[in-house]
């Protein structure tokens, strides 16, 4: 179920099948395939960048933000906020909430602020990409084949605050992203592999190398 998925670093993933190429928050993107859709999860720089996503865009590249930033976002905007189920470039896609409710994140991704992760079916399979949360309850009724679901701790959940998660959810699949580089250690992958059990663990290795 990850085959055509390319991780570039954080959350910043490329998936091409089925005549579709998608990007979903692209930072340091290493491929030149132009997009037919761009997704955006929200505003930290790690996620949005407008050169990025106007690097692989093309004539009609279509790109889904949250509405509270979505003036600020370049090409063919369609803007969501959490609960918006939409359909852009011939897929599926559910905006689901994500935000900060340990104290200490707070400021980091508040829920005033409406971002969100989605929800997606490509090519037969169904795909959750949390984008920047804590575990909400709100979450643990997501059913999914494949969960995308940061793990470095610090602005996101920790590697047994998301296992947690994802035993709730229980996805066919879980990946874990959004550590090695700003926060997180490569090690932590291991880490929520084994906390994550029962739930199936997969590894993407990033285009990137790991680097602090």
């Amino acid at each position: 179920m990850l085959q055509g998925f390319t991780w570039f670093r954080q959350s910043a993933y490329l998936w091409r099948g089925d005549g579709l190429t998608l990007y979903i928050d692209p930072w340091q993107v290493t491929t030149d395939d132009v997009a037919d859709l761009v997704l955006i999860t929200h505003a930290h720089f790690d996620h949005f960048q407008p050169e990025e996503i106007e690097k692989v865009s093309g004539p009609s590249t279509k790109v889904v933000a949250p509405a509270s930033f979505a003036a600020d976002v370049p090409g063919d905007v369609t803007p969501v906020a959490p609960g918006d189920a939409v359909e852009v470039a011939g897929v599926r896609i559910q905006a689901l909430p994500a935000y900060n409710v340990h104290e200490e994140r707070l400021e980091m991704h508040p829920k005033a602020n409406n971002w969100v992760g989605y929800l997606l079916e490509l090519g037969g399979h169904t795909y959750y990409h949390a984008g920047d949360t804590d575990h909400l309850p709100e979450l643990e009724s997501v059913r999914t084949d494949v969960a995308f679901v940061p793990i470095g701790g610090t602005y996101t959940m920790d590697t047994h605050e998301a296992a947690d998660l994802v035993r709730a959810m229980s996805p066919g699949l879980a990946v874990p992203m959004h550590y090695g580089f700003v926060v997180g250690e490569p090690s932590d992958a291991e880490r929520f592999a084994k906390e994550a059990a029962p739930v199936e663990v997969r590894t993407l290795q990033p285009t990137n190398p790991f680097e602090r």
